[in-house]
Protein backbone atom coordinates (compact mmCIF):
# COMPACT_ATOMS: atom_id res chain seq x y z
CA UNK A 1 0.00 0.00 0.00
CA UNK A 2 1.75 3.48 -1.10
CA UNK A 3 -0.33 7.11 -0.64
CA UNK A 4 -1.65 7.94 -3.83
CA UNK A 5 -1.33 11.33 -5.24
CA UNK A 6 -3.23 13.04 -7.17
CA UNK A 7 -2.50 15.94 -9.71
CA UNK A 8 -5.19 18.03 -12.08
CA UNK A 9 -2.89 20.42 -14.24
CA UNK A 10 -2.05 21.17 -17.37
CA UNK A 11 0.69 19.09 -19.49
CA UNK A 12 4.40 22.22 -19.89
CA UNK A 13 5.69 20.10 -22.80
CA UNK A 14 4.78 17.55 -25.40
CA UNK A 15 5.09 13.66 -24.53
CA UNK A 16 8.33 12.07 -24.77
CA UNK A 17 7.78 8.06 -25.72
CA UNK A 18 10.29 5.68 -25.54
CA UNK A 19 10.62 1.69 -26.02
CA UNK A 20 12.62 -0.54 -22.75
CA UNK A 21 14.02 -3.48 -24.37
CA UNK A 22 11.37 -5.60 -23.21
CA UNK A 23 8.92 -3.85 -25.21
CA UNK A 24 6.58 -1.84 -23.06
CA UNK A 25 6.31 1.84 -23.37
CA UNK A 26 7.30 4.67 -21.30
CA UNK A 27 6.08 8.21 -21.67
CA UNK A 28 7.82 11.04 -19.56
CA UNK A 29 6.13 14.47 -19.41
CA UNK A 30 5.74 17.09 -17.34
CA UNK A 31 2.73 18.60 -15.56
CA UNK A 32 2.14 22.52 -14.15
CA UNK A 33 -0.66 22.98 -11.32
CA UNK A 34 -1.76 26.12 -9.72
CA UNK A 35 -2.76 27.14 -6.70
CA UNK A 36 -4.11 30.41 -6.39
CA UNK A 37 -4.77 32.21 -2.58
CA UNK A 38 -5.14 35.57 -0.73
CA UNK A 39 -2.78 36.93 1.59
CA UNK A 40 -3.79 38.14 4.89
CA UNK A 41 -2.98 41.79 3.16
CA UNK A 42 -6.01 40.55 0.70
CA UNK A 43 -3.13 40.45 -2.03
CA UNK A 44 -4.05 37.63 -4.91
CA UNK A 45 -1.25 35.10 -5.00
CA UNK A 46 -0.65 32.24 -7.28
CA UNK A 47 1.82 29.11 -6.58
CA UNK A 48 2.75 26.84 -9.52
CA UNK A 49 4.00 23.73 -9.00
CA UNK A 50 5.53 21.79 -11.90
CA UNK A 51 5.98 17.94 -11.60
CA UNK A 52 7.69 15.15 -13.94
CA UNK A 53 5.84 11.79 -14.67
CA UNK A 54 6.25 8.39 -16.12
CA UNK A 55 3.48 6.21 -17.78
CA UNK A 56 3.98 2.88 -18.75
CA UNK A 57 2.40 0.12 -20.96
CA UNK A 58 -0.54 0.63 -23.49
CA UNK A 59 -1.53 3.80 -21.63
CA UNK A 60 1.83 5.85 -22.69
CA UNK A 61 1.02 5.03 -26.20
CA UNK A 62 -2.41 7.00 -25.73
CA UNK A 63 -0.82 9.56 -24.01
CA UNK A 64 1.45 9.89 -26.61
CA UNK A 65 -0.90 10.27 -29.25
CA UNK A 66 -3.65 11.86 -28.36
CA UNK A 67 -1.51 14.72 -25.50
CA UNK A 68 0.46 17.58 -26.18
CA UNK A 69 1.56 20.26 -24.71
CA UNK A 70 -1.07 23.02 -22.62
CA UNK A 71 -3.41 19.29 -22.44
CA UNK A 72 -5.34 19.36 -19.46
CA UNK A 73 -5.48 15.87 -17.43
CA UNK A 74 -5.59 14.08 -14.09
CA UNK A 75 -2.87 11.90 -13.25
CA UNK A 76 -3.04 9.52 -9.98
CA UNK A 77 -0.41 7.48 -8.94
CA UNK A 78 2.95 7.72 -5.96
CA UNK A 79 5.75 10.04 -6.08
CA UNK A 80 9.09 8.10 -6.81
CA UNK A 81 12.49 9.16 -6.16
CA UNK A 82 14.72 9.01 -9.17
CA UNK A 83 18.83 8.69 -8.74
CA UNK A 84 21.54 9.22 -11.03
CA UNK A 85 25.02 10.67 -12.14
CA UNK A 86 25.48 13.78 -13.81
CA UNK A 87 27.61 14.54 -16.48
CA UNK A 88 29.51 16.66 -14.36
CA UNK A 89 30.13 13.70 -12.13
CA UNK A 90 27.83 14.82 -9.41
CA UNK A 91 24.86 12.51 -8.12
CA UNK A 92 21.74 14.04 -8.50
CA UNK A 93 18.33 13.25 -6.97
CA UNK A 94 13.88 14.35 -8.22
CA UNK A 95 11.32 13.10 -7.23
CA UNK A 96 8.83 12.08 -10.08
CA UNK A 97 5.62 10.89 -10.11
CA UNK A 98 4.70 7.10 -11.36
CA UNK A 99 0.96 7.12 -12.91
CA UNK A 100 -1.24 4.63 -12.19
CA UNK A 101 -4.33 5.84 -13.94
CA UNK A 102 -4.54 9.05 -16.76
CA UNK A 103 -7.71 10.82 -17.05
CA UNK A 104 -8.16 12.81 -20.03
CA UNK A 105 -10.33 16.44 -19.12
CA UNK A 106 -10.38 18.75 -21.71
CA UNK A 107 -11.69 18.79 -25.49
CA UNK A 108 -8.52 19.35 -27.17
CA UNK A 109 -7.21 15.84 -26.12
CA UNK A 110 -10.18 14.21 -27.12
CA UNK A 111 -12.12 15.99 -29.70
CA UNK A 112 -12.57 15.90 -33.56
CA UNK A 113 -10.27 14.06 -35.62
CA UNK A 114 -8.93 11.93 -33.34
CA UNK A 115 -12.08 9.24 -33.65
CA UNK A 116 -12.44 9.21 -29.78
CA UNK A 117 -16.44 11.15 -29.37
CA UNK A 118 -15.85 13.41 -26.21
CA UNK A 119 -18.69 12.68 -23.67
CA UNK A 120 -18.25 15.64 -21.16
CA UNK A 121 -16.88 13.07 -18.54
CA UNK A 122 -13.46 12.34 -20.04
CA UNK A 123 -11.69 8.99 -20.18
CA UNK A 124 -9.69 6.94 -17.55
CA UNK A 125 -6.62 4.91 -18.45
CA UNK A 126 -4.89 2.42 -16.44
CA UNK A 127 -1.88 3.13 -16.63
CA UNK A 128 0.27 -0.19 -15.90
CA UNK A 129 -2.10 -2.21 -17.34
CA UNK A 130 -1.21 -3.27 -21.75
CA UNK A 131 -4.83 -2.23 -22.60
CA UNK A 132 -7.91 -0.73 -21.57
CA UNK A 133 -11.02 -2.24 -19.46
CA UNK A 134 -13.21 -4.05 -21.08
CA UNK A 135 -17.24 -1.35 -21.26
CA UNK A 136 -19.40 -2.79 -18.15
CA UNK A 137 -21.89 -1.23 -19.49
CA UNK A 138 -23.81 -0.93 -22.89
CA UNK A 139 -23.64 2.99 -22.49
CA UNK A 140 -19.60 2.49 -22.65
CA UNK A 141 -19.80 0.80 -25.81
CA UNK A 142 -20.17 3.80 -27.53
CA UNK A 143 -16.31 5.38 -26.55
CA UNK A 144 -14.81 2.64 -29.08
CA UNK A 145 -11.49 1.13 -29.08
CA UNK A 146 -12.92 -0.91 -25.75
CA UNK A 147 -12.48 2.46 -23.65
CA UNK A 148 -14.77 2.55 -20.63
CA UNK A 149 -17.07 6.13 -19.66
CA UNK A 150 -16.23 7.85 -16.83
CA UNK A 151 -18.92 9.98 -15.38
CA UNK A 152 -17.84 13.03 -13.27
CA UNK A 153 -18.68 12.18 -10.03
CA UNK A 154 -16.93 14.85 -8.00
CA UNK A 155 -16.28 18.67 -8.28
CA UNK A 156 -13.12 18.97 -9.94
CA UNK A 157 -11.91 22.24 -9.72
CA UNK A 158 -10.54 24.16 -12.97
CA UNK A 159 -7.26 25.38 -13.04
CA UNK A 160 -6.14 27.54 -15.84
CA UNK A 161 -2.68 27.58 -16.79
CA UNK A 162 -1.31 30.03 -19.42
CA UNK A 163 1.98 29.51 -21.37
CA UNK A 164 3.03 32.77 -20.03
CA UNK A 165 3.25 31.14 -16.72
CA UNK A 166 5.03 28.37 -17.86
CA UNK A 167 9.03 29.50 -17.52
CA UNK A 168 10.04 27.08 -20.93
Amino acid sequence: MYNKVVMIGNLTRDIELRYLPSGSAVAKGAIATSYKYKTQTGEQKDEVCFLDFNIFGRSAEIANQYLKKGSKVLLEGRLVLEQWTGTDGQNRTKHSLRVDTMKMLDAKSMGEGNNMPYQGGGYEAPAMNSGYNKPQSSQSGQAGAGMQRVEQQHYIPEYDINDDEIPF
